[in-house]
């Protein structure tokens, strides 16, 4: 199946900011912190984006901001899918108590906005990116082990995974040979949106101030930094708004790609 213009394009963009991030060293053409000019240099051969509230290169803290903000939500996305996937598989497998255990836990934790949950932890410990991290992913993988889980509960009742079941495979093989191998497809699907979530997630935090903290530079916390210059028609605030923007239309896009090329989990065969 041929690559729509609109995916090719979103897988563009998503490559170009991911190379970014990783090479942002190499790339950046002053330090994350080093001053280099007046408060809110306009755009110029020196500065191609202008200097920042404190006259740092704003170029710069966006290319080490980028590589922040997509560390953190690629992290994160994946300690979330590891853990609620896991879960979510387990809990349709076993069935039972595990099962009603696994999901009234996953219910009082969604009862609480994620937001207002992260809020409260990350006041009473210290923010450092592992914290972070960590209540990001644990947080967001309640969402996934809601989806694994009704994903998996369609796979259990194929006739491999009961045949795997009468062959006396257990539930490790079951997990891992059966049911990943057929719910893979939507997983990584939603890892895309999820992955989007996250990068809102950490740029709200650090808006707040309780997310990444300065020195270093993420894309929430450069908002917050240069929002006054907005009333003086600086638009240094509304570069990392478009960045986050445009990043989240090109992750959507090779998402929804990647969706309708899913096949029908009913007519998937188990390894």
């Amino acid at each position: 199946m041929r690559m729509p213009l609109s995916a090719a394009i979103g897988l563009f963009l998503t490559a170009l900011y991911f190379l970014a991030a990783i090479f942002a060293d190499l790339i950046a053409p002053y330090g994350m912190a080093e001053v280099v000019g007046d408060v809110w240099e306009p755009i110029s051969a020196e500065h191609w984006l202008g200097t920042d509230s404190i006259g740092r290169d704003l170029l710069t803290r966006m290319i080490y901001g980028g590589q922040t903000t997509i560390l953190i939500a690629t992290v994160a996305t994946l300690l979330s899918f590891t853990t609620g996937s896991i879960l979510g598989f387990t809990a349709a497998v076993a069935g039972g108590w595990v099962d009603q255990a696994l999901s009234r836990f996953v219910d009082l934790m969604m009862s609480i906005p994620s937001l207002i949950f992260a809020l409260v932890v990350l006041s009473v410990m210290p923010v450092s990116l592992p914290v972070i991290i960590l209540v990001m992913g644990l947080l967001d993988a309640t969402r996934v082990f809601r989806l694994s889980r009704a994903v998996a509960l369609d796979i259990t009742v194929m006739d491999y995974v009961e045949a795997a079941r009468l062959r006396g495979e257990g539930r490790g093989w079951i997990i891992f040979r059966e049911i990943l191998p057929n719910a893979l497809s939507p997983l990584v699907a939603e890892m895309g949106l999820r992955f989007i979530f996250m990068v809102l997630f950490i740029s709200t935090l650090s808006f707040l101030g309780l997310g990444v903290q300065p020195p270093m530079a993420d894309w929430g916390g450069i908002v917050k930094e240069n929002k006054d210059g907005i009333v003086w028609g600086v638009p240094a605030a509304l570069v990392p708004a478009v960045a986050i923007a445009t990043l989240a239309i090109s992750v959507n896009l090779v998402a929804d790609w990647i969706l309708n090329r899913t096949a029908s989990l009913k007519g998937g065969r188990g390894g």
